[in-house]
């Protein structure tokens, strides 16, 4: 038997009584023969039992299960402002109890009440929307994980993925070099949408988003670093891209991804940001002008006689006069090398 059908009984139960006793009030009140008077006490208690029936749950069981999974979605260091903000109104209000008390008549008997639910009212807004300047400023009493104050990126932080991170699948050989120390978390909403890109009636969506779900397989299994699924939504967003920045905000972590966009929303609303592709040509080799090296020539280039090669790495390598060397190793001098938004560029020429 279900929590809330015993609850239904219970209701039924009481409401059944209660109207038995209307009943038998009204009736009794106004002095009816005995069939009336029956009407009434059946009339009532069927009344009563039917509204006990349906309505207890929404009074009593719906409420409660509202109310814990609101709290089940409310971040660790909102629940604690509130708590903090909940205590310290309430240890005013005892403070004011007394003298409150000791009034004349009707205000000495309920003032202290109102007085309690206004300032209790009061301390938990206040310290739920200052949260961060309060907790930050009780950081030094408080662990990390419960302040939530915005820090740079340590080894104890929580990092969110987002969906481009998880289909472009590097974070998973990141994840097991030991260079990542916290716990990668992936939001709900983001699974959902992997598994919409998954279905999608286009092959290279449903392609793109297999491989999101075959690479967070494998990040399961495989990760050196804890991994977390959290069912924390945000309910005034639409957009996965909003709710990742919101929950960011949130909870103070930043968000890993390689998608353009995002980066630059995120951080014009002063969310850190870990770019995969910036952490890929930031550890590329370096490359000095007048370097040696041996690269083998794979394709022609833009401009008449260029071949290009790529180093190890990805990198590109435009070798001047090259085109003739095509599908063979050639000695080479880097020339100069230029950074651009797509990566770096290697420009040499053939070692004569």
């Amino acid at each position: 038997m279900s929590l809330e059908f015993f609850f239904r009984l219970v209701g039924m139960v009481a409401l059944t009584i209660v109207g038995y006793q209307v009943g038998d009030y009204v009736a009794g009140s106004q002095a009816e023969p005995d069939p009336i008077r029956n009407r009434w006490l059946y009339s009532l208690s069927l009344a009563g039992a039917g509204l006990g029936l349906l309505v207890t749950p929404y009074v009593t069981v719906r409420p409660f299960l509202w109310v814990r999974q609101q709290i089940r979605h409310l971040p660790a260091n909102v629940l604690l402002a509130g708590t903090l903000g909940l205590v310290i109104a309430l240890v005013i209000s005892a403070l004011l109890a007394l003298p409150l008390s000791m009034l004349p008549g009707d205000l000495g008997r309920w003032l202290p009440l109102a007085t309690a639910i206004f300032v209790s009212y009061i301390g938990v807004s206040i310290m739920v929307m200052r949260q961060q300047d309060m907790l930050q400023a009780m950081s030094a009493f408080l662990p990390a994980n419960l302040t939530g104050a915005r820090h740079p990126y340590n080894g104890s932080a929580q990092l969110i993925l987002d969906t481009s991170s998880i289909i472009d699948g590097r974070i998973a050989d990141i994840s097991q070099t030991g260079f990542v120390q916290g716990t990668l978390v992936i939001p709900r909403f983001v699974l959902d949408e992997l598994r919409h890109i998954a279905d999608s009636p286009d092959a290279l969506r449903r392609n793109r988003g297999r491989r999101g779900l075959e690479m967070l397989n494998k990040l399961q299994k495989d990760a050196q670093v804890p991994i977390q699924i959290s069912d924390q939504d945000v309910e005034d967003a639409t957009e996965v891209d909003a709710k990742l920045v919101k929950l960011a905000r949130r909870l103070g972590s930043p968000i890993i991804t390689n998608d353009f966009n995002l980066n630059r929303v995120a951080q014009l609303q002063g969310v850190q940001v870990l770019n995969i592709n910036e952490l890929a040509n930031a550890v590329k080799s370096v490359v000095l002008p007048g370097e040696e090296m041996n690269v083998r020539v794979i394709q022609e280039g833009k401009e008449s006689g260029q071949g290009v090669a790529f180093l190890d790495d990805g990198t590109m390598v435009v070798v001047e006069n090259g085109r003739r060397y095509m599908g063979s190793q050639v000695p080479i001098i880097v020339s100069r090398v230029l950074q651009t938004v797509a990566g770096r560029m290697i420009f040499a020429q053939v070692k004569q």
